[in-house]
């Protein structure tokens, strides 16, 4: 790490409409430094981010940066032409352009005449993909691809810039453990050749991991910088929430003797004619308990839970809800039948980014023939409850849910079955974004949601979650399940059963 600073951000404040975002943060980021910033959820960290990335001008403060003083960026491409890259936490890519042209966007290599050469451009994409290992041809449109590949797509596009400055806002959130080995390696290079990385993540163990020092926000304030070899995870913890807490709290109140099931699937398997994902998959989940699901990227978790959703319809098998067997040809016949997902992708399947926050909140019980909701004040008044109860940042259930942090979006689609209680939930991710006060709290309300009966099953990449949240685990590997493992499983278990079967 060098002497001069590469960064220096002194009494940046922002505002929003009724939200004091950033009340005098400083930050300084040195050359071939690894510098995270960690808060809550709306604690301003990538709000401070794309102050930085040229999204938002500051309202007052000084940005001085690679020798330039009082920086105020007009836009994204000011930004990227003084050495600022970005990879963000919601992808930014176009679904129906190819890996290539996304990694290199608006600066295609041109060739005579100004046409796109495409030989260079296939050339120059490859040598990316190749520094962040993925192996996915430069000319495949990036929608094919999964939500891991995706986000090393993401990171590729910023690599691309050759940045004196690379700012990484939760880019670990969709990648299985070996992925997030080869970003590492990547940041360790990029320190190497001294530029300057800022890291934002709940991942504490990434934190301590990666970071030279680490900058701590809470309510758009700093709260100080710290060398990382200086602080315990529960320190960092205590400064970041203001109290202790334990993000993987077990659950208390297991089912004392073996429930009643009220999810039973038999012999599910994909269509002839459909890549096979899933091949005759038979479990039960029974009420009150919770049952979660591992496994790797591609193990058929997610189409799992879209069939089971009908999402993905068309599968052969049986699924029963309470003993009846249904068929499950959309998601309104699932919410009919007392099935309610939190999908993997918020702003994907989760939301509606347009609507208020308690329009979303009331999604589910509106869609729920027979829910009895009591009105719009009713609605605001359930919004208003469950924005306390799970601490959702927000200027009230009337703001608009896309104006929402990435977390909050998070809680949000949560509260939406809190509110509409399903015989089985089935949550896909449900802490990947959320900050470690927040993930305590959703794994308390997952646990009162099976405390009144509901049938849960849990998916998750984090295997600490799996392993705290669960009654049982299942295994599941290349679209079957492999393994059924007690409450209290060893990690090394579930990954032998999850890579060999």
């Amino acid at each position: 790490m060098n002497d001069a600073p590469l960064l220096v951000l002194r009494g940046i404040h922002k505002r929003f409409p009724g939200v004091h975002a950033l009340k005098g943060v400083d930050l300084d980021v040195f050359r071939g430094e690894v510098h995270a910033v960690v808060g809550e959820n709306g604690a301003g960290k990538s709000t401070l981010m794309q102050i930085l990335a040229g999204v938002y001008r500051q309202d007052s403060g000084t940005v001085d940066f690679d020798g330039a003083e009082g920086i105020v960026f007009s836009d994204e491409r000011e930004a990227q032409d003084r050495g600022i890259a970005m990879v963000y936490q919601e992808r930014s890519l176009f679904g129906s352009l190819s890996v290539a042209e996304n990694v290199f966007a608006a600066r295609q290599p041109v060739a005579r005449w100004g046409r796109i050469d495409r030989r260079e451009l296939d050339l120059r994409t490859r040598e990316i993909l190749d520094e962040v290992g993925l192996s996915v041809p430069t000319d495949t449109p990036v929608e094919r691809l999964s939500s891991a590949q995706q986000q090393m797509v993401e990171i590729a596009k910023g690599l691309s810039q050759r940045p004196k400055l690379i700012l990484f806002d939760e880019p670990t959130a969709a990648l299985t453990p070996a992925e997030t080995d080869l970003l590492f390696g990547v940041i360790r290079r990029l320190r190497a050749q001294d530029v300057g990385v800022v890291y934002i993540s709940h991942r504490l163990e990434e934190i301590f991991a990666v970071a030279d020092r680490i900058t701590v926000l809470k309510d758009g304030l700093g709260q100080g910088t710290f060398r990382s070899s200086e602080l315990k995870p529960a320190d960092l913890v205590a400064k970041m929430v203001g109290r202790e807490v334990n993000p993987h709290q077990p659950r208390t109140d297991v089912p004392a003797s073996e429930p009643r099931p009220v999810l039973e699937v038999t012999g599910l398997s994909d269509p002839p004619g459909r890549r096979p994902r899933l091949r005759d998959i038979r479990f039960s989940v029974g009420a009150g308990e919770i049952v979660g699901l591992a496994g790797l990227v591609g193990a058929g978790r997610t189409e799992l839970a879209l069939t089971l959703f009908g999402a993905r319809p068309g599968a052969t098998g049986e699924v029963k809800v309470g003993g009846r067997r249904v068929t499950l040809r959309s998601p309104a016949d699932a919410i009919a039948a007392g099935i309610g997902y939190l999908p993997e992708d918020r702003k994907e399947g989760g939301l509606f980014p347009e609507m208020s926050v308690e329009e979303n909140v009331a999604a589910a019980a509106l869609a729920r023939p027979g829910s009895g909701w009591s009105g719009l004040g009713g609605q605001r008044a359930t919004a208003e409850v469950m924005c306390r109860a799970l601490r959702v940042v927000c200027r009230g259930p009337s703001e608009p849910v896309k104006n929402l942090s990435g977390g909050n979006q998070q809680k949000i689609v949560l509260a939406k079955w809190l509110v509409a209680p399903p015989r089985v939930l089935i949550v896909d991710e449900p802490t990947r974004g959320v900050d470690v006060g927040a993930k305590s709290e959703i794994h308390r309300l997952i646990y009162e949601l099976a405390g009144k009966g509901a049938a849960v099953l849990v998916i998750s990449s984090d295997l600490p979650e799996v392993l705290a949240v669960s009654d049982r685990i299942l295994v599941m590997r290349v679209g079957r399940i492999t393994a059924e493992l007690p409450k209290g499983a060893a990690e090394a278990a579930v990954m032998k059963y999850a890579s060999m079967g």
